[in-house]
């Protein structure tokens, strides 16, 4: 049984663009835990296919996979006024090349192969072994951390969703065609839910949000509730 006072592992899983990411951060913020993006660290190795043209049609050339992996170094680093981590990949910043239109279109073709999940996760679980971290993405509470002491599993209504992202993409100044965006968001959930190799599914004990008509306030109060019920010293600051 978990001591109370231990550090623990907040574990959140979802769908694609339901807003994993700030919710994640926020309750990094709120308990001063570790905030790990794994889904951008999936996005890097896919930008890095991308930019080397080991992309062919709908497959990717494996011969140089396990080389392009090989030689990938990915890390996150707070820039100078900002308190969100940018990611970096081989010494420079890809933070916003990986988060582009193009870069979300390939991602699941990419990450559905063994050989790249197998090199993440082991660094996932590296990044948190430690323990203190809230880490997002596919699988976490099922694959990375099955015995996370709290697993969230994030859903919304996809054209929601699309909506969202579409939204997302054109604040950052980005083209944006939000049928393509729809689209996209369709293509994504049928690859995640439907790869051999970890695929994205609720573990058994995670707790469902579906945060569709929630603001993030709401759905800080929500998780500040569920914390406050549980038998951890950690608490949501105020």
């Amino acid at each position: 049984m978990t001591s109370p006072d231990r550090k623990i592992i907040i574990a959140i899983d979802g769908h694609s663009s339901c807003g994993k990411s700030t919710f994640a951060r926020a309750i990094a913020e709120k308990t001063g835990y570790l905030y790990i993006d794994s889904g951008a660290m999936y996005r890097a190795v896919t930008l890095a296919c991308m930019e080397r043209g080991l992309l062919q049609g709908d497959g990717v050339d494996q011969g140089l996979l396990a080389e392009t992996l090989g030689e990938i170094r990915i890390s996150f680093r707070k820039e100078p006024g900002s308190s969100v981590p940018q990611t970096w990949m081989n010494g420079v910043n890809v933070e916003e090349k990986i988060r582009s239109i193009r870069v979300a279109s390939n991602v699941s073709l990419v990450s559905k192969f063994s050989i790249v999940r197998s090199k993440l996760v082991s660094l996932q679980r590296a990044a948190g072994k430690d323990r203190g971290v809230v880490m997002e993405g596919r699988d976490i509470g099922t694959v990375v951390f099955p015995d996370a002491e709290i697993k969230i599993f994030m859903t919304a209504a996809p054209e929601i969703r699309a909506q969202r992202r579409y939204l997302e993409l054109r604040g950052k100044g980005m083209e944006a065609d939000f049928a393509e965006v729809q689209e996209n968001i369709t293509e994504r959930d049928r690859l995640d839910e439907t790869r051999p190799e970890s695929p994205l599914t609720r573990a058994p004990d995670a707790i469902t949000l579906d945060n569709s008509y929630m603001t993030l306030q709401q759905q800080m109060d929500w998780f500040c509730d569920l914390l406050s019920g549980m038998n951890f010293s950690l608490k949501c600051r105020t």
